[in-house]
């Protein structure tokens, strides 16, 4: 589920950070740069592990502070595909069931066609229902802990925003607050993953236990 990724980068230290010793200066600076960020083809950067080679210090013309090329280890969320997680139902759709490894990753996503065969979403229940037999119908329920299959990861390039589609999607929060309704924002995550519970043991935990 982690792994450490081997990275190069040149890191600006600001005059601010003159008080450290190099060494700190430079993961504070790593830190701020990648910690929490989803790094391209790559993962969920968690935070630096450790640096392993940092060159002499260069100055800027005009640029009070100190550039350095540092290579460097991040310890990366990436799972990989085959590998069986244990996370926790977050939401039920007719779409499938998003998964929240809480604290940690929220963007996993089990579609319909990866569940068990036979199963259906319930609008009233909110949850899928796995028939297992012709007596026992068992439940995906919001909250429940469940263990899935990575199938498969999904990076996307997101691009930012211009000034005018900011602006643009500040004036329909601001109206649909008005209106005393959710903001509906779509915005597809920079990294996903899709899962599947389609074997015994698979499914949510307490069926098992």
């Amino acid at each position: 589920m982690f792994t450490l990724s081997k990275i190069s980068e040149l890191v600006r230290i600001p005059p601010d950070q003159f008080h450290r010793d190099t060494i700190s200066s430079i993961t504070h600076e790593l830190n701020n740069a990648y910690a929490n960020k989803v790094i391209p083809h790559i993962g969920l950067c968690i935070t630096v592990y450790d640096i392993l080679e940092v060159d002499e210090g260069q100055l800027r013309p005009g640029d009070g502070a100190s550039y350095i090329n540092v290579t460097f280890r991040a310890l990366v969320f990436k799972p990989f595909v085959g590998e069986v997680i244990t996370g926790w139902i977050s939401k039920c759709t007719a779409e499938g069931i998003k998964v929240s490894l809480l604290g940690l990753f929220n963007d996993i996503f089990i579609p319909q066609n990866m569940l068990f065969e036979g199963c259906s979403y319930s609008p009233d229940e909110n949850a899928w229902i796995w028939p297992m037999d012709e007596s026992n119908q068992l439940y995906f329920d919001v909250n429940e802990k469940i263990r899935f299959r990575v199938e498969q990861e999904v990076f996307v390039d997101v691009k930012p925003k211009s000034p005018k589609e900011r602006e643009h999607e500040e004036q329909e929060r601001q109206q649909a607050e008005e209106a005393g309704v959710a903001y509906n924002e779509t915005k597809s995550p920079a990294y996903a993953l899709l899962g599947s519970c389609q074997t015994d043991g698979m499914g949510v935990v307490s069926w098992w236990e």
